[in-house]
Formats: C-alpha cells, sequence, structure tokens
C-alpha cells in the first residue's frame, strides 16, 4: 500500500465557482456556526469579559484623546513599538457614543474578529474547495478559549488585527496568484483560451495587499511571518507583474500603511526593531529547558486555545504533540501537490477558479509561517520567562489551521490512496478513523476550554461591578488625584474618563511606571492625593502600617474589595 492522500478526481482539491447557486444546508449550518462565534463574544463583552486590564485602559486613553483631538498617538503610550490602529478605530465609537466605555473599545475589535471569521471560511474554500471543511474550521474558529478570546477581544494592542489582516494577506495572494496574466483557462470556449483576472480589480487588490502589509508592520511584527510567506507566493506566481504598474502599486501602498511607523521613525531617528526585540525577552536570559517547555508544550495549547483558564492540564497537553505531526504532514502533502499538479491547470475553470498549483503552494506557505511563528516563539526568552502570558505571541497560528488540518480532513473522508488494485487495506481503514478521532479531540478539547472559559464570566463580572463602585465612591468623596499600582492606575483614569488622574507606585509607594506621563506631573501637583489598593494587597499591608505608626494621618474608606486612604 502507497502511503498518503487518496487521490482526488482531477480538479477536486481546488474550489469550484458556483455563482447562483444557493448555498443548502451547508451554508445554513456555516451561517449559524458564523453567528454563534459572534454571538459568543458578545455575550461576554455584554458581561464585561473577559477581564479588562491597565494595559486595555491605556489604550482606552490613546482612543480617548484622540476623539477630542487632544493628541494622535503612533505608538502604545510608554514604549516606541505596537502602533495605536485599535485606539484609531475606537475613537468614533467614542465620539458618537458621547464618551469612552470598556463596550465601545471593544464593538471594533468584535467587528474585526467577525471578519476574521469570514475570511478563513473563504480561505479555507478558495484553498480547498470543500465546503463541508469549511464548516469545520468556521466552527472550529467560533469556539474560544480564555486565551483565544483575550486576543481576540480585549484592545491591548495588535492581537485582534493581526488574525484577521493575515487571512486578508493570504486571500489576496491566493487570488493574485490564480488570475495572473497569461493564465489561460480550460472551458472558454477559444481556441488558447482566455486570460483571467480584470486589470482593475488586479490593482486594487496588489495596492490592498501592500497595504495590510505596511500597515502591519506599523501595528505588531507578530505577524510578518505571514506577509512573507504569502509574499513569496506573489514572487512565485505573479513575479513578473512586479516589475510594472503591479509592483509599483503595491510598494506605494505599503509605504502609505507602515507611513506612522516610518514618519516617527525619520523624525525621531529610533529604530522601533530595538524596542521590539527588547520586549520579546531578547535582552533577558532564560533557559533552554525552560523555553523549549514554554514554547513547545505550553505554548501550542494554550495559544490556539486548547486549555483552561492561565492553565493546561496535563490530558490539554495532547495538542503539542500533534502540532509538530501536523506540521510535517501538511507540508509534505502541499509540496508534493505543488510538485506533481499539472502546470496547465486544466481542472481550473472560469475566472474564479483556484488551481491545484496555487492552492498547495497557499498551504505550503500558511505551515511555513506557523513554523517560523513558533519556532521564533520558542527560540526568545518570553517562552521560558513567562510561558503563561507570553503564549499570546502564536494567536497567528490559527491563520495556519485551514493548511493544518486539511490532510486529516480529506484521510477522514476519503483514507488512504489504495494500491493499484482498488483495494482499500486494513492501513487505510486504521488511519481513517485516527483521523476521525483527531478531528474529534481537536473539537472536543476546544470545546471543554470554551466552556471552561465560560464559567469565569460571573466572576469577571463581579469585579468589573466592584471596580465601578469603586470609580463611583471616588466621585462622591471627591477625590480627584489618587496614587495606585500599575494595574489599577490607568484602569481608573480610563473608567472614570479622566475625571479621578492616578499616578502609579509600586508596594512601598514609591514613584512606578506611568504611560503617560501628565498624568504623573497632575497628581504630584495636587495638594494631597488619595491612595487606593486592593484589598489584601501588598500596598494594603503598607499603608495600613503608616495608619498604624502615625495614626489619625489617613482616614479609611473600604469598599468590597478595595481599600481608600483619604490623607487628612
Amino acid at each position: 500500500m502507497t502511503v498518503g492522500v487518496r487521490e482526488q478526481p482531477r480538479g477536486a482539491d481546488s474550489p469550484r465557482p458556483r455563482p447562483g447557486v444557493r448555498p443548502g444546508l451547508v451554508g445554513w449550518l456555516t451561517g449559524l456556526a458564523v453567528l454563534a462565534g459572534v454571538g459568543y463574544r458578545l455575550w461576554l463583552l455584554l458581561h464585561a469579559a473577559p477581564p479588562t486590564n491597565s494595559d486595555e485602559a491605556t489604550m482606552g486613553l490613546a482612543a480617548l484623546h484622540i476623539a477630542r483631538g487632544e493628541g494622535f498617538p503612533v505608538w502604545f503610550y510608554g514604549q516606541q513599538y505596537m502602533g495605536t490602529l485599535e485606539a484609531y478605530l475606537a475613537a468614533p465609537v467614542f465620539a458618537l457614543a458621547g464618551g469612552p466605555s470598556l463596550l465601545g473599545l471593544r464593538l471594533p475589535t468584535l467587528a474585526l474578529y467577525a471578519l476574521f471569521l469570514l475570511l478563513a471560511w473563504r480561505l479555507t474554500l478558495r484553498l480547498t474547495g470543500d465546503r463541508w471543511f469549511g464548516l469545520l474550521m468556521v466552527a472550529l474558529l467560533a469556539l474560544g478559549s480564555d486565551r483565544i478570546v483575550k486576543n481576540q477581544l480585549i484592545a491591548g494592542g495588535g492581537y485582534p488585527e493581526m488574525n484577521a489582516a493575515g487571512a486578508a494577506l493570504a486571500v489576496l495572494a491566493v487570488d493574485l496568484a490564480t488570475g495572473r496574466p497569461g493564465r489561460r483557462s480550460a472551458g472558454s470556449g477559444e481556441p488558447h483560451g482566455r486570460t483571467t483576472g480584470r486589470p482593475g480589480r488586479r490593482l486594487a487588490r496588489w495596492a490592498a495587499w501592500g497595504f495590510l502589509a505596511g500597515l502591519m508592520l506599523w501595528v505588531d511584527p507578530l505577524v510578518l511571518p505571514y506577509v512573507a510567506a504569502t509574499g513569496a507566493v506573489l514572487v512565485g506566481f505573479c513575479g513578473r507583474e512586479l516589475y510594472g504598474a503591479a509592483g509599483a502599486l503595491l510598494a506605494a501602498a505599503a509605504v502609505l500603511g507602515a507611513a506612522p511607523l516610518l514618519l516617527h521613525s525619520l523624525s525621531t531617528g529610533r529604530n522601533p526593531l530595538h524596542a521590539v526585540l527588547a520586549a520579546s525577552g531578547a535582552n533577558a536570559s532564560a533557559g533552554w529547558p525552560d523555553r523549549l517547555h514554554g514554547g513547545l508544550v505550553l505554548g501550542p495549547g494554550l495559544g490556539m486555545g486548547f486549555c483552561a483558564p492561565g492553565q493546561c492540564a496535563t490530558w490539554q497537553l495532547w495538542w503539542a504533540l500533534a502540532l509538530p505531526l501536523l506540521l510535517a504532514i501538511a507540508a509534505a502533502t502541499a509540496w508534493r501537490a505543488l510538485r506533481t499538479s499539472d502546470a496547465a491547470d486544466p481542472a481550473a475553470v472560469g475566472p474564479d477558479a483556484v488551481s491545484p498549483r496555487v492552492a498547495a503552494a497557499a498551504r505550503l506557505a500558511l505551515v511555513l509561517a506557523a513554523v517560523a511563528t513558533l519556532g521564533a516563539y520558542t527560540v526568545s526568552s518570553s517562552a521560558g520567562l513567562t510561558p503563561v502570558e507570553s503564549s499570546r505571541y502564536l494567536s497567528c497560528l490559527l491563520i495556519s489551521l485551514p493548511a493544518l488540518l486539511w490532510p486529516v480532513w480529506t484521510v477522514a473522508r476519503h483514507g488512504l490512496r489504495p494500491a493499484a488494485t482498488g483495494r482499500r487495506g486494513v492501513g487505510s481503514t486504521l488511519a481513517r478513523s485516527v483521523a476521525v478521532v483527531l478531528l474529534a479531540a481537536t473539537l472536543g478539547t476546544a470545546a471543554h476550554a470554551t466552556w471552561r472559559a465560560a464559567e469565569t464570566v460571573p466572576a469577571t463580572r463581579a469585579a468589573e461591578a466592584r471596580h465601578t463602585e469603586l470609580v463611583s465612591t471616588l466621585r462622591q468623596l471627591g477625590v480627584r488625584h489618587v496614587r495606585a499600582g500599575y494595574w489599577t492606575c490607568n484602569r481608573l483614569t480610563f473608567t472614570s474618563a479622566e475625571q479621578v488622574v492616578c499616578a502609579v507606585v509600586d508596594d512601598t509607594r514609591r514613584p512606578g511606571f506611568d504611560r503617560y506621563p501628565a498624568y504623573r506631573r497632575e497628581v504630584d501637583s495636587a495638594a494631597a492625593p488619595a491612595w487606593v489598593a486592593p484589598a489584601g494587597s501588598p500596598r494594603a499591608g503598607v499603608l495600613d502600617e503608616r495608619q498604624r505608626v502615625t495614626p489619625g494621618s489617613l482616614e479609611l474608606v473600604t469598599i468590597e474589595g478595595w481599600r481608600i486612604y483619604l490623607p487628612r
């Protein structure tokens, strides 16, 4: 028996255009899966989940300043990397709503998730032509573990945009490679076929690809492996076009997308790459055992949505074993399809058809991008020092899921390629069973992680209610200036729409890291700022000790979960 994926009828590996055809059962089920994914996340947002933090509040403050016309930041406050696209998207929402809110800040990220889901579905159909497999991908991406929904919904900088942009880059690359000038489609009724692709639409796609690539260079370079991989597909199939108007338009659009980064770098003389490397842990040290464990054992399950909130149970680590195998199998099958497909693309019918060679090249590109992403994360110190939180750096791996699972889906449906006798052997039946179990385990593990994430919503909502009460109490007390910890300060300032201004202090009450220095200057110039600390925190213990040593120096106001110290 020859090992491999069962051979498909000519052209079955590429999608066929279906103009005017009703979607049928699979179309309705796909639509329901999209609504379920968006609806689940909207439910989370309406319950203040996932929990917010001061980093997200910092992006909200940038959006507030943009909406008021008080500033137009290029970078996330307090650093020289990670563009503020989310702030610019939320600013119109704040302006229309009459003020800032957590829901208003996250509505654009919800829209970006919905866009990613639709683009992932479109990409799956372009790469495989299998609508049932497209339904499987949408169902899988509709689920959302704790880490996944944090990446997709929290406006903390970069992550909600990356997957939508990466999927869009892949779709554009496939479309451009499919409709390249000089490609002839069979069955056109012409003696030698006809050239596919409309010139005006092609130029618009070239510009869109270049703009998105430049934009992501500004927003977050974590998606660069996907920019490089999809760009390689364009060079391989459309390289000649890059010497003409298409190349010039792509370059101009890329410069426009990266304009905030370029202008800031030219005006300040700073290299944003240095800041990115420092943030990734390049200046820190972590042992290789810790890096390998965080990057290859914990990272895949956490980063791709198969683990409970903040941890991976032992049984959930199975994905760490499956992922390398899936990467190897997907790469091998895509490479084989790329090498053996007919260069003339005789199965490509119609201007929107995807040839087997283009689909195989795109799948291979997505696999290589996933390998590069996983490898870059594993060698970074972040994987060893903070593996749970830093698993967010693997967010882009979701873009590669259609390429990773397509060979498994093919084997699950058709088994292995039969021998010359045409009979399926025991090996083919066993492989088919293993593939079915793997797909079921993938969906089941992701569903379990989603359920565990949903279980945390009541606690998150209660914590948000306590924070809202804190802000309300400070307003009632007439407190305008406070000192608090990093994870309290900007969240207080954002929730109060800057009616309460906070400066950061550490646990010993010394000045901490203020992302927006103007707040510290205002607090330092105030007559008697108050102190705020979570109940039971080390900072609260220090302030309680001050009360004991110097009775009467502070007036204590307590509410559930918080302690407010008012200077007398």
